[in-house]
């Protein structure tokens, strides 16, 4: 039996033609088929941003996935970054353009 993977965080800004394409419920469906947590909200200056938390390997298909998006987007960046896991997610949220963070 293997030891359980510790938890990191991936934080996520994708720029490009990604609002009003389905984009957060395409990252929705992905964080639940990955197992993870967090939440994706549409910013004010058009991009989208992702914070998901879960094991190294989930959060890896997670970012391949980001870079593919849903067909209708048109993604010109994606700027990433791992962190130690927070723990302070239960679920995946899609956010309000008005979030305010964790």
């Amino acid at each position: 039996m293997s030891a359980a993977q510790p938890l990191e965080r991936l934080e996520v800004r994708i720029e490009g033609y990604v609002q009003g394409v389905g984009f957060r419920w395409f990252v929705a469906r992905e964080a639940a088929r990955l197992g993870l947590v967090g939440w994706t909200a549409n910013e004010a200056d058009g991009s989208l941003r992702v914070v998901v938390e879960g094991s190294a390997d989930a959060l890896d298909d997670m970012l391949a996935s980001l870079h593919r998006g849903p067909s209708a987007a048109q993604i010109r960046q994606v700027t990433s970054q791992r962190l130690a896991a927070a723990g302070g997610f239960g679920t995946f949220e899609i956010r309000a353009g008005a979030h305010s963070g964790d």
